[in-house]
C-alpha cells in the first residue's frame, strides 16, 4: 500500500503528514518514539495531503479548535478504542489516564491504555498530548514533552494541566 506524504514546517517544529485513499494514516514529529513502518513505500506528494497539512498549520497558528479529516489510523481493537476516546476529549480540556481508561469501560487498565495513548498514530488531531498524570503532572508524549507542553499552551492549559485563561478569545 503506498501512502502519500509531505513533511513541513510549523511552530513546533517539522511535521510529517501521511495518508492514502481511505484517510489520514500517520502525523510524525522530526524524532518519534514509535516511528511509521513501511515509509520505504511512501510517495512525496504535498497535494495529496494539502488538506491535513492546512488544517494542522491552522490549528498550530491558533485558527482552529478542532479537525475535520478523515482519519484511517491502523491498531489493535484496544488501541482503535482508545484512539477513539482521546477525539472526545475536548479543546482546553485534559484527562487523566485513569479518566481515559473510565472512558473506555476499563478501569483497571491505565498502563494498557498509557500505552496504546503513546502508539497514537495520529497525535494532535486525536489530542494525546491532552492525557495528562493522574497527578495534574505532564507525561510521556511521543514528541517530547516540550511538544506536550507548547500544544497544552496552545489551548491555553499551563504545566500543570489547570487552564491559564482562553488564547483565542
Amino acid at each position: 500500500m503506498t501512502l502519500y506524504y509531505d513533511r513541513f514546517d510549523t511552530p513546533i517544529g517539522p511535521l510529517t503528514v501521511a495518508a492514502d485513499a481511505t484517510g489520514l494514516r500517520h502525523i510524525l514529529f522530526a524524532q518519534n518514539r514509535h516511528d511509521a513502518k513501511g515509509r520505504e513505500q511512501w510517495r512525496h506528494d504535498p497535494a495529496a495531503v494539502a488538506e491535513p497539512r492546512r488544517q494542522l498549520l491552522d490549528y498550530l497558528h491558533g485558527r482552529r479548535r478542532g479537525f475535520d479529516l478523515a482519519l484511517a489510523p491502523v491498531g489493535t481493537e484496544f488501541q482503535l478504542q482508545v484512539w477513539h476516546a482521546l477525539a472526545e476529549i475536548p479543546f482546553g480540556g485534559t484527562w487523566s489516564y485513569r479518566q481515559l481508561a473510565q472512558r473506555i469501560g476499563r478501569p483497571t487498565a491505565t498502563r494498557a491504555v498509557g500505552a496504546a495513548n503513546g502508539r497514537n498514530p495520529l497525535p494532535i488531531v486525536l489530542p494525546c498530548h491532552r492525557v495528562i498524570g493522574n497527578d495534574g503532572t505532564l507525561t510521556g508524549f511521543g514528541g517530547g514533552l516540550p511538544t506536550k507542553a507548547a500544544l497544552l499552551r496552545l489551548e491555553g492549559i499551563g504545566n500543570d494541566g489547570a487552564r491559564v485563561g482562553d488564547l483565542f478569545g
